[in-house]
């Protein structure tokens, strides 16, 4: 696991190392100073700890421009005040930890930001046994039953197989939603949504059952928090 962690003061930066070190005794870890240095350095991280308040580029801008070349980095940024929680969540961060830092709290941060990372590197797929057909799942958009049949929506075509739903949806990854009996959708090819359908990113809709549109609106934020891509 390769992590970085960048702050401009020397006491935290060295403190953080120290705690991820502790925790994480096999992965590589990298401290900068400030986020030019980050970027400068050209490397790719699976995990960057991020201190917000910096001389020179802030964090915020430090990670808009790490997100334009390592899109699957998982942030967590580390500040003393609330005051940038929402800009955070704008870059998709996974967590926003406040200073002081909480032992306990740094330790679960840490722990479920390395299973994002592990997950994020996994190459997720599908495979319909029907047609022995293996279907890398980040290029579905979705999925619909048409009766004893279903369509699978992919970037490039449609595939038409015979499969049940559930099946399906016990294979897919946490970033698929089942929206409604007869469609599960890929929350990272979503481009709008309401109380009654779900827009994907090639203009079809996907019924939303209106029971469910509370669930999926908390599902799809948290997706989005931890990592996932909004195409809204």
């Amino acid at each position: 696991m390769e992590i970085a962690v960048v702050d401009d003061e020397k006491a935290i930066r060295e403190y953080i190392c120290g705690l991820v070190e502790e925790q994480q005794p096999e992965s590589r870890i990298e401290a900068y100073a400030t986020g030019e240095e980050l970027l400068i350095s050209g490397k790719q991280f699976d995990i960057v700890f991020l201190d917000i308040q910096m001389e020179g580029m802030n964090g915020i801008e430090t990670a808009r421009s790490l997100r334009e070349k390592q899109g699957d980095t998982v942030l967590v940024f580390i500040t003393g005040i609330k005051d940038y929680v929402f800009d955070a969540l704008d870059l998709y961060a996974f967590q926003y930890l406040l200073k002081p830092i909480d032992e306990d709290k740094f330790a679960e941060v840490l722990k479920r930001a390395v299973r994002e990372a592990v997950r994020k590197k996994e190459r997720r797929v599908l495979f319909i046994k029907s047609r022995n057909l293996t279907l890398d799942q980040s290029e579905i958009l979705y999925i619909e039953s048409r009766a004893k049949k279903v369509e699978i929506h992919t970037v490039e075509q449609t595939i038409e197989i015979y499969a049940a739903m559930d099946e399906l949806e016990g294979q897919l990854g946490e970033e698929f939603y089942r929206c409604h009996r007869a469609y599960i959708v890929n929350m990272d090819c979503i481009t709008e949504y309401d109380s009654e359908s779900i827009t994907l990113t090639n203009g079809d809709r996907a019924y939303l059952t209106k029971k469910k549109y509370g669930e999926f609106v908390k599902t799809y934020m948290w997706h989005l928090q931890n990592g996932g891509i909004s195409s809204v």
